[in-house]
């Protein structure tokens, strides 16, 4: 690509002095310097002050159910505060949220444009007939039970959702199979005279929707507070030193427990810094194996070589050194060896 080119695509850069140019060095003083410029490959040089930052936007966010998922919408010139009960725009049509958090400004990279709109703050009448909808809910919960129970379906129903314009009702159902719905439809719209729509959700979701009490006593996370679902996996049960008895860490969903991945980080850093189980160690009192560590606290338990048949002694792992390791074949191998 020759310069001409450059210029006509890249305006704004600033072509550097040609070949065959008097150029002449004078030595200023460190204050006098110009604030550093940023190379490109080609050579070309762009200040400081024609780089821009990040578009901000700014945003409200919207809950339409307890503990779910926080939405973005344009709050226009609308003064929403955390709490307030608005009315938005969606794509399935107008919604009764609750503002999750005013005004804020966060990244053009953070959302999907464009934005839909907070239309207005819920008014008493709004509030009355979202206490409506929420009754139309219940009997529909009610009705559709019957049906399925007459249509004999392998299917549980778990919650009914209304639009706010009651332009829709959604059924949410689990199932460990495929389920033919097509004549409860028919009978559902008979019933309503409005839109229905089946959907078929996961275990995780229906403990999400359902709530209830986790092991600990308290409610559990993913109906609480928990916006996603992380992924959790039995290697953070391991480097917890936790049982790995199902039973024991699964959910009420029967999957393993979200609060699995809450101190993983953690646990991560302080495994990094603790020498591992096998390792061979220097102490004050001699060289040993290491059988037990508690990375949270930094210790570790050692059998000591010298005197195989004491019990094992407790060190900060800051007061051990890491020698080597013990094979499975129960050779030793020195730190230098690897």
């Amino acid at each position: 690509m020759n310069d001409r080119r450059r210029k006509r695509h890249i305006p704004y850069l600033q072509k550097p002095q040609t070949a065959g140019e008097e150029t002449k060095t004078v030595k200023k003083p460190a204050s006098q310097y110009e604030a550093p410029r940023f190379i490109l490959p080609e050579g070309y040089l762009v200040k400081p002050e024609e780089m821009k930052e990040p578009e901000r936007v700014c945003v409200c966010g919207v809950r339409f159910k307890e503990g779910g998922k926080v939405y973005y919408f344009d709050p226009g010139d609308l003064n929403v505060s955390g709490g307030d009960p608005v009315i938005v725009e969606t794509a399935r049509g107008l919604e009764y949220g609750i503002a999750a958090f005013g005004g804020k400004d966060v990244s053009a990279a953070e959302i999907i444009s464009p934005l839909k709109k907070v239309l207005r703050r819920a008014s008493a009448e709004d509030g009355e007939r979202k206490k409506e909808n929420d009754a139309k809910e219940k009997q529909a919960f009610r009705i559709c039970e019957e049906m399925i129970a007459q249509h004999g379906l392998e299917m549980k129903l778990v919650e009914v959702e209304c639009t706010f314009d009651n332009s829709k009702l959604l059924f949410y159902f689990t199932s460990e199979s495929r389920v033919d719905f097509r004549d409860l439809v028919k009978d559902l719209a008979s019933v309503f005279r409005t839109r229905i729509e089946l959907r078929q959700i996961g275990i995780r979701d229906e403990a999400k929707m359902i709530g209830g009490l986790g092991v600990c006593g308290r409610p559990i996370c993913c109906h609480s507070f928990l916006e996603d679902f992380g992924q959790v996996s039995i290697k953070m049960a391991k480097e917890q030193n936790l049982s790995l008895n199902t039973a024991k860490i699964s959910g009420t969903c029967g999957r393993l427990m979200c609060c699995l991945r809450y101190e993983h980080e953690t646990y991560e850093d302080e495994i990094r810094k603790t020498p591992k189980v096998d390792s061979l160690v220097r102490t004050d009192d001699g060289d040993g194996v290491v059988i037990e560590t508690v990375p949270l606290q930094g210790l570790v338990k050692v059998q000591l070589s010298q005197n195989p048949d004491a019990a094992p002694k407790v060190y900060h792992r800051d007061d051990v050194k890491l020698i080597g390791y013990v094979k499975k074949d129960g050779k030793t191998q020195n730190k230098q060896q690897q």
